[in-house]
């Protein structure tokens, strides 16, 4: 029954990307609603993106110095940080952190929408619920998730600076000198692809679930949990072929 449901969740899924993504090219959506959802889902989240990351570089230098300490290899400190943030924490962090936040109100926000009957209006009004619903939420996390992970990146480098140099007795010129001899264009460029391949899923994911929403406020509620957690559950999956992939 589970696998059954598995793959019938499989191909709805695959269906409902191939509607939007047609609907995306053939008679994109609105400017104006992109940049609405753009601010939601990023200028929103910008200050809490930057919190996590600057606590996640400081949280690798605690974690890793003692062991470098040992080698005497301290000054290899930035690059360790650049390097993780970059290729993995920055991108991994930030889909999770959005599909919390925001995938959990875009679940709830269409799975309102479906069982108060305003998709029905809308598709009575000849509006494509999909140009006016999930395309605008889709091009506004694919585009909105790279600039997030940006932030993410430099917060954690700061605050792996901060904690190595302040706390630790880290040279700083040094700190910054490996991390810019061990971080390359192609570390970075990964690291936004990923994002960017994140921001798409946990778009996709969350409006399909609200979008199958059933059974009142108790259906709203189940199909944002289980949009949340689907959608988490393959970010994490996906990041693993995707680095396999891109490194």
């Amino acid at each position: 029954m589970q696998l059954l449901k598995f793959i019938e969740h499989t191909g709805e899924i695959t269906s409902f990307l191939l509607k939007t993504l047609l609907v995306t090219l053939s008679k994109p959506p609105k400017v104006k609603h992109i940049l609405k959802y753009m601010e939601e889902i990023g200028v929103n989240a910008s200050l809490l993106i930057i919190l996590t990351g600057f606590f996640t570089g400081g949280v690798l230098v605690v974690e890793t110095y003692p062991t470098f300490h040992k080698f005497n290899a301290e000054y290899l400190i930035g690059a360790l940080v650049s390097l993780s943030l970059s290729r993995e924490l920055s991108p991994v962090l930030v889909a999770l952190l959005v599909t919390a936040r925001s995938g959990s109100a875009i679940a709830a926000n269409i799975g309102t929408m479906r069982i108060t009957e305003q998709i029905d209006a809308l598709e009575v009004m000849a509006v494509n619920p999909f140009r006016y619903l999930i395309a605008p939420r889709l091009v506004a996390a694919t585009v909105t998730l790279p600039a997030l992970t940006i932030l993410s990146y430099i917060a954690g480098v700061i605050g792996g600076y901060f904690t190595a140099v302040y706390l630790y007795g880290v040279n700083d010129y040094m700190y910054w000198e490996k991390l810019k001899d061990f971080t390359e264009t192609k570390d970075i460029l990964g690291g936004l692809y990923k994002a960017s391949f994140f921001g798409g899923t946990l778009s996709i994911i969350t409006a399909y679930f609200g979008y199958i929403t059933r059974g009142g406020a108790e259906g709203v509620g189940r199909s944002t949990t289980t949009a949340v957690v689907v959608a988490s559950v393959l970010i994490l999956i996906f990041d693993y072929f995707l680095t396999a992939l891109i490194y």
